[in-house]
């Protein structure tokens, strides 16, 4: 879920992000652009001054005082597009120039700076210039107008390189990225900590559901983690496992009861049915046939029995030589594997270690070996082998018989089920539920799959490790 949750909150996040960043980047390059643009219309304001200054010399008077005011203007523009390299230029309302820096400049007759000069004769100053961008190299145009009672007599321009300007932008940019990159990662980290915090009672909840599809009827989950919402899912989850351990309780009693207050009276109708046949001929077929159902009821009401107690028991878990159970389980069913003229072989390591209960694992080996050699035709051969998987330890049983279907296969294992096929194969349906209970005490799991290329294998996993390891 986490690998769901975690790129959607990551993409809501960005995008909240860059929803705030391209405004405030934008808002970054208008700013630095406003104070140029500011620099450049307190500079043109000076030199306007100065263009009065010059332009407000008497006509009759002398030509050296003139010059000499003309000669101080141009000084000025000269220093300044020096220091600044800055065009810059007074002209008159022809377009002619008045002084200029540098002495080659000259006013366009079209483009941003004829624009500007036309907007500053009309007596204001010229409009701001659009944005620059980084990725722009274009420059930047302002023009004040020279006035003199009350009319424009001339107009100052200045003609900006926006080097400096697009670099600034770019370093107030690049600021910007780092402290939302900055932000990026608190926030990747807050959505890892978020999640964890939510999906850990999740996780907690399927990890106890799953104990108890697999029969550790005891899983519960702590209720003090996590959103409320899930707290009280927690809880809830709780009160049904106590409910559903309890019906559980209550039914493995009553088989239990019943099984064991049935075996009395059956073990007296078996008793009544031997002596009647005391005044029958030998071989009588009735009489056989009602011992034959007498035996496999009191064999089903055994079995019940053990179920129950397999169910309610408690494992005694230890550390276990599993290929020394196992080897010493194909030593004890070889006899019969050889009446059956079945060949029962084992492979695997001479030592392995698991955590098991030895009598619990040996009786669910017991009743899938027994089960495979049922199975198994006469010449044919059933093989035993113990290998590790990760943090398992896997038994495998492989017949070569009939084997089952798809759908036989997810039957497989459940109370008083035989396929329809082997039916009239000796036993109760319950000696694979009995292991199935045996070994989900203890951890274990027996699970089943075809053999290729034909039969049936039944595989035993038991945990390597204990828990708290």
């Amino acid at each position: 879920m986490r690998t769901r949750l975690l790129p959607l909150l990551i993409v809501l996040m960005a995008g909240v992000l860059l929803a705030l960043g391209f405004p405030l980047a934008a808002g970054l390059a208008a700013v630095q652009q406003q104070r140029v643009v500011m620099d450049r219309i307190d500079d043109t304001a000076r030199f306007a001054s100065l263009a009065q200054y010059v332009l407000a010399a008497p006509s009759p008077g002398p030509a050296e005082a003139l010059d000499e005011r003309l000669i101080a203007l141009d000084s000025e523009l000269g220093r300044y597009e020096e220091l600044y390299g800055i065009q810059a230029g007074v002209f008159h309302r022809t377009g002619a120039p008045l002084a200029i820096a540098p002495s080659e400049w000259a006013l366009p007759l079209a483009g941003e700076v004829r624009q500007a000069f036309q907007e500053a004769l009309a007596g204001r100053r010229s409009s701001d210039p659009g944005q620059i961008w980084p990725w722009r190299h274009n420059k930047l145009t302002v023009a004040s107008p020279v006035i003199r009672d009350g009319d424009v007599v001339a107009v100052v321009v200045t003609h900006s390189p926006t080097g400096e300007l697009r670099s600034r932008i770019l370093h107030d940019w690049l600021l910007l990225g780092a402290g939302e990159t900055a932000a990026m990662l608190v926030a990747v980290a807050a959505a890892f900590r978020l999640t964890g915090w939510v999906l850990k009672p999740v996780r907690t909840l399927d990890a106890a559901a799953h104990g108890i599809a697999t029969g550790r009827m005891n899983s519960r989950v702590a209720a003090d983690n996590g959103p409320p919402e899930l707290r009280r899912l927690a809880r809830s989850f709780n009160e049904m496992a106590d409910n559903v351990e309890e019906v559980l309780e209550q039914q493995r009693a009553f088989v239990a009861d019943a099984s064991h207050q049935l075996r009395n009276p059956l073990s007296a109708l078996l008793l009544r049915i031997d002596l009647m046949a005391l005044d029958l001929p030998d071989g009588h077929e009735e009489i056989l046939s009602v011992r034959a159902e007498g035996k496999r009821l009191a064999r089903v009401l055994d079995d019940l029995l053990d179920l129950a107690l397999a169910e309610h028991a408690a494992s005694d878990t230890q550390l276990t030589d599993i290929a020394e159970i196992v080897t010493d389980r194909v030593g004890a069913w070889s006899p019969v594997a050889s009446r059956e003229r079945v060949a029962l072989a084992y492979s695997g390591p001479s030592a392995v270690t698991g955590w098991a209960d030895p009598i619990a694992l040996s009786s669910a080996l017991d009743a899938v070996v027994d089960n495979a050699l049922k199975f198994t035709p006469a010449g044919a051969r059933v093989d035993v082998g113990v290998a590790v998987a990760g943090d398992r330890v896997q038994i495998t049983v492989a017949d070569h018989g009939p084997g089952l279907t798809e759908e036989e296969l997810t039957r497989i294992g459940d109370r008083f089920w035989r396929s329809g096929r082997h039916q009239n194969v000796s036993g109760s349906g319950l000696g694979l539920s009995i292991s199935r209970a045996l070994l989900a005490a203890g951890g274990a799991t027996l699970s089943y799959a075809p053999n290729e290329p034909n039969g049936l294998r039944a595989t035993i996993a038991v945990p390597r490790h204990g828990q708290g390891h």
